[in-house]
């Protein structure tokens, strides 16, 4: 089956320190830095091209906006007037990787007759681009034209929409591994989705997102026309849908992707330049471009750790009672929550009856499970489908707030067209009002919803470690590719903590008792290198109880930092980043299947003198996953330190000034 292509124009990047207007319809803008350069020409078409230190990264690109009307907007386009500014206006963050963000860029905006016109914002890191319209009434956008034509037939890092070839068109569950391949050898009949990486030679990479995506659906990507690019597509609008088991599955869509007001902003179309692999790990593009906070107290959004009941299967030992979904069940998961002071516990699906989150089975007593856990200092978090929360939540969020349930994990979006978006908004929204944060599962990657809503703090979009219960592909490389690329949209709800780990031969999914592929140290790690202000312990609590010296370290990191600092990296192979909370600093490294030595530099400690506690590969890692030794060692900002990772390893430490 042909997917309907959609060309959009793009946009071409030079280097220059403020916008140049020249004659006629030519501009010419440049990063603060003047590495980056962006050549804007409107005329037949709007097109963007982009350099980076001299090298064409962008080729002629076009964009446009295909209205119902028949208008386009953006061929044969007249300027009305346009506008240079230099910004320099840092963001304050609520519940993210640093405290500040340095927001600098320089910006064109081109006003246009017609009534519409295209905002340009050209940073050191990257550029972005949007429409503006400023029409009466409705409009209907038929399609968006968006291209990003490179100059050369590059390697790309491809997360497919797998199961678009079984027919579910626009329904994907957001989890692939990235297809390492040419841009021309992209899979025919089949899309990708954001973010998606290309490596365009002399160690530069760029990455293409997407942000502040609201009321409009998401973007997906083709191989266009060049056969050396990518082109926009989007799920056309549904018009129609049935509950399918827990989803909610369009029957019928409409020949155009969105109706939406008339004067309104579009979704940013960005793109991140790094001259190294690591810049990738410490990069606020789509934070950057993100709506404000619409909320005015803040206060409430506690971020933190959560015990987990699914992957484990509620499979604890050791206790007189049946283990389930039960009420003595989770009165165990609070103890040892309590016990190791985490923050919350999750009961995923089975505690309500199925399609009714009003109704709770007889096994649980809910209530007397949220005051238990308000004794003991940890607070609950449900489980929900979308689809039961779309018929139910004006009912259930009032009703359960009340109870003192402290947020919903809602879970089986599989869908981004425009309906599916905006219901991410109202939900945030209504949650925020009821005091409940959120964490969304089966969900396309974040857009920066989490920095306009801050309760909002968990997204899935990746292929976590659930995927260890049944899948048998190459995870270790998988976990070091997803900072560079999915981490570059936001946090991700990877759902880390295996204790039970194995290397490649000894590897097998098992459902009931899952394990992971690579080593204790590398799952340590994930939970400084994954962002994560909701960060789950997906084992089970007797688990962690026979294993507390890991758990000890998990319990001691931080759900979000105050600085961050990337220290080497190269993707799909390893990843190491340091990460500051108050006067504490923790460090991760992680390793794909091949064992290897890296020396990291502490000169980001400061001065004085300082204790760190080190969880490495044990010697025997390459043959036993769960081989580890824990050390405490003095350490320095002067002392560069060589560590080894084993097959699929990592290391992790915890540092403390003396």
């Amino acid at each position: 089956m042909k997917i309907k292509q959609i060309v959009l124009v793009t946009v071409l990047l030079m280097s220059s320190t403020i916008l140049n207007a020249q004659k006629g319809k030519g501009f010419e803008i440049k990063s603060p830095d003047n590495k980056i350069a962006l050549k804007v020409e409107v005329g037949t078409k709007i097109l963007w091209s982009v350099q980076h230190d001299g090298q064409q990264i962008i080729a002629p690109s076009a964009i446009s906006l295909l209205l119902e009307s028949g208008e386009v907007l953006g061929v044969n386009s007249k300027i009305s007037s346009s506008k240079t500014e230099k910004i320099d206006q840092p963001i304050t963050t609520i519940n993210y990787k640093k405290t500040t963000i340095q927001n600098q860029y320089n910006q064109l905006t081109i006003n246009c007759k017609n009534d519409f016109g295209v905002i340009f914002r050209v940073f050191n890191d990257g550029l972005a681009y949007r429409f503006f319209t400023k029409k009466k009434g409705e409009i209907i956008v038929k399609n968006e034209e968006a291209n990003f034509n490179f100059t050369a037939d590059h390697k790309a890092f491809i997360p497919y929409m797998w199961d678009y070839r079984e027919g579910k068109i626009f329904n994907t569950s957001f989890e692939a591994l990235y297809k390492e391949v040419n841009i021309s050898k992209f899979a025919p009949d089949s899309l990708a989705f954001l973010p998606l990486l290309v490596d365009v030679g002399g160690n530069k990479k760029v990455v293409i997102l997407e942000a502040d995506l609201e009321d409009y659906p998401g973007m997906f990507l083709n191989i266009n026309q060049t056969r050396k690019g990518f082109m926009g597509v989007y799920a056309p609008y549904p018009l129609a849908a049935e509950p399918v088991q827990r989803n909610l599955i369009p029957t019928k869509r409409a020949d155009y992707i969105a109706k939406t007001n008339g004067a309104r902003s579009f979704p940013w179309r960005a793109i991140v330049i790094s001259n190294q692999d690591k810049e990738l790990l410490n990069n606020d593009m789509v934070q950057k471009l993100a709506s404000p906070s619409r909320l005015s107290d803040v206060s409430w959004i506690q971020p933190g750790a959560v015990a987990w009941d699914w992957w484990n299967n509620w499979n604890i030992t050791h206790v007189d009672f049946k283990a389930g979904i039960n009420t003595p069940t989770y009165k165990y998961y609070i103890d040892f929550a309590a016990a190791n002071k985490i923050r919350y516990i999750v009961m995923d699906e089975g505690w309500s009856v199925k399609n009714d989150l009003l109704k709770i089975v007889p096994e649980i007593n809910l209530k007397e499970i949220v005051d238990y856990g308000k004794q003991k200092g940890v607070d609950v978090i449900l489980w929900a489908t979308w689809l039961d929360i779309t018929r139910q939540m004006d009912k259930v969020f009032p009703l359960y707030s009340k109870m003192g349930i402290k947020g919903f994990k809602i879970d089986f979006f599989d869908r981004d067209d425009q309906i599916a978006i905006a219901s991410e908004y109202e939900i945030a929204k209504n949650a925020a009002e009821n005091h409940l944060l959120v964490d969304y599962h089966g969900i396309s990657k974040p857009t920066g919803l989490q920095r306009t809503y801050p309760n909002v703090i968990g997204y899935e979009g990746v292929k976590g470690l659930e995927n260890y219960k049944w899948a048998v592909e190459d995870q270790p490389r998988y976990a070091v590719s997803i900072p560079f690329i999915r981490m570059m949209a936001g946090p991700l709800d990877y759902t880390p903590g295996a204790m039970r780990n194995a290397i490649k031969e000894n590897y097998r999914p098992l459902n009931a008792s899952p394990m992971s592929q690579g080593t204790r140290c590398q799952q340590l790690a994930m939970y400084v290198v994954y962002e994560a202000p909701l960060q789950i312990l997906a084992d089970n609590p007797t688990i962690y109880m026979k294993e507390q010296e890991s758990t000890d370290f998990i319990t001691k990191v931080p759900a979000t930092f105050d600085e961050t600092v990337a220290l080497d990296g190269k993707v799909g192979e390893y990843a190491a980043i340091a990460r500051k909370k108050g006067d504490t600093w923790f460090v991760g490294a992680m390793s794909n299947w091949t064992p290897r030595e890296l020396t990291l530099d502490f000169s980001f400690l400061g001065a004085g003198s300082y204790q760190a506690v080190v969880f490495k590969d044990g010697i025997n890692a390459d043959r036993e996953a769960t081989d580890y030794k824990k050390e405490v060692i003095k350490i320095s900002a002067g002392d560069k330190m060589k560590i080894q990772l084993a097959p699929g390893g990592g290391w992790v430490a915890r540092i403390e000034k003396l």
